[in-house]
C-alpha cells in the first residue's frame, strides 16, 4: 500500500497499486462526515483524477454499523447561533459531491450499514453503489427542519415515479436489498463477501468500468439472500404515485387523506410531524431539480442551505432530534397553510454574487 494517513485519522486515504482507496474511519461517531474529513478527501479526489495511473477509487467505512450516518450538522448550528454564517461545511462538501458525480474514472461507494445525508452525498453520484443486507438509506431531513441536501433535489426525482419524493418527505429507511431495488444502489452483494470483493476488485489489472461492473455483477449474482424479496414499497407503489402525484404540499396532504386508506392515513400522520416549511422547500426542490444537472442542482442547494442557516426550524429541529432527543420540535409555522410561496421563494433567492457557489 502507497499514500497513508494513518489509522488513527478520520480519514484514511491510500493508493493501492493503480487505485484510490478512501476508508471513512469514526466507527464511534457512525463514520459521519466533517470540515476536516471534505478538506482530505477532495484535494486527493482531484490528484487521482489527474493522475493516468489511477484506473478507479472505492470508497468504504470502518465497522459494521454505518457507511456513514450523514453530516455533522450540530457543528454547523453550533456555528451559526454564535452568529457565524460563514461556516463553509455545505460549499466544501458540495464540490466534493460534484466532483464525485463528475470523476473521469470509476468511483465505487461500499455503502454498508447506515447512509443517511452525508453518507448519501459521498456515494449515489458515483459510478457504482453496492448496498449490503445491513444497508440503511434515508434522508431524514424533515424532521430536523432541514431539506434534503447533498444533491438530493438531482437523484430523488431519478428514481423513477414518485418514489424519491416519497423518501424525502417522510424519511421513509429503506433497508438492505431494498436500497438496490429502488435504484439508490447499483448493486446488493452479502456483507460477508465484501472483502472478497474488495480484494478482486483491488486485483483487477488496468481495469476500465466494464470490468468493474463484470466483478460487481458476479457478487451480485451470487448474492442469494433476500433476492427473492419483493420490494418492500413495492405494493404501496401505486398509492404512492398517485397521492404523491399533487401540484403542492396541501394537494398531497388532502389526496391522503381523501384516500382514507390506513396506510394513506399513517403516511400523513408521519408528514404532520416534519417541518412544514421544510416540506415546502423540498416539494419546490425536487420539482425543480428533475431536469436540473447535478452541478445546477448543488448550486441552488447551497443557496437554499445559506438561508436554512439562519432559519429558526433548522436550529429546533436539530435541537429536539440530536441534542435534546425529545423529538418534539416547535416548528415556526404550525401548518402547511402558514407558509406562503413567498416565504419559499426566499430561500431559492440568489445569494450576494461573492458568495454563489459556482460549479
Amino acid at each position: 500500500m502507497g499514500m497513508s494517513t494513518g489509522s488513527n485519522e478520520e480519514v484514511i486515504l491510500q493508493t493501492v497499486k493503480d487505485k484510490g482507496v478512501i476508508t471513512l474511519n469514526r466507527p464511534k461517531q457512525l463514520n459521519t462526515l466533517n470540515l476536516s474529513m471534505v478538506r482530505k478527501i477532495y484535494p486527493m479526489l482531484k490528484t487521482w483524477e489527474a493522475d493516468p495511473r489511477i484506473t478507479m477509487v472505492l470508497i468504504k467505512g470502518v465497522g459494521e454499523k454505518a457507511f456513514c450516518a450523514g453530516g455533522d450538522v450540530k457543528a454547523i448550528t453550533d456555528s451559526a447561533k454564535a452568529g457565524d454564517y460563514s461556516y463553509p461545511f455545505f460549499g466544501e462538501e458540495y464540490v466534493l459531491n460534484n466532483t464525485i458525480g463528475t470523476l473521469h474514472i470509476p468511483y465505487i461507494a461500499l455503502i454498508d450499514g447506515i447512509t443517511m445525508g452525508g453518507g448519501v452525498g459521498l456515494s449515489v453520484h458515483g459510478s457504482f453503489r453496492v448496498a449490503t443486507e445491513r444497508s440503511v438509506f434515508a434522508m431524514p431531513e424533515m424532521a430536523i427542519g432541514l431539506f434534503p441536501d447533498v444533491g438530493g433535489g438531482h437523484f430523488l426525482p431519478r428514481l423513477g415515479g414518485k418514489l424519491g419524493l416519497y423518501l424525502a418527505l417522510t424519511g421513509y429507511r429503506l433497508k438492505g436489498i431494498d436500497v438496490q431495488k429502488a435504484g439508490v444502489a447499483t448493486h446488493f452483494v452479502e456483507a460477508k463477501m465484501l472483502d472478497s470483493l474488495e480484494k478482486e476488485l483491488l486485483d483487477l489489472d488496468d481495469p476500465g468500468a466494464t470490468d468493474i461492473s463484470k466483478v460487481l455483477d458476479h457478487y451480485h449474482d451470487q448474492s442469494k439472500l433476500d433476492a427473492e424479496k419483493e420490494f418492500h414499497l413495492q405494493p404501496h407503489m401505486e398509492k404512492i404515485n398517485t397521492l404523491f402525484a399533487g401540484d403542492s404540499m396541501e394537494q398531497i396532504f388532502a389526496d391522503l387523506e381523501a384516500d382514507g386508506s390506513e396506510w394513506s392515513l399513517a403516511q400523513l400522520a408521519i408528514l404532520k410531524k416534519m417541518s412544514p416549511l421544510s416540506m415546502k422547500v423540498a416539494f419546490r426542490q425536487l420539482s425543480e431539480g428533475a431536469t436540473k444537472s447535478l452541478q445546477a442542482e448543488l448550486e441552488t442547494e447551497f443557496r437554499i442551505g445559506k438561508h436554512m442557516l439562519r432559519n429558526d426550524d433548522f436550529h429546533e429541529g436539530v435541537r429536539a432530534v440530536l441534542v435534546d432527543k425529545d423529538n418534539k420540535p416547535k416548528w415556526q409555522h404550525s401548518c402547511l397553510e402558514a407558509v406562503s410561496p413567498e416565504t419559499v421563494a426566499k430561500f431559492f433567492a440568489p445569494l450576494p454574487e461573492a458568495e454563489e457557489l459556482m460549479l
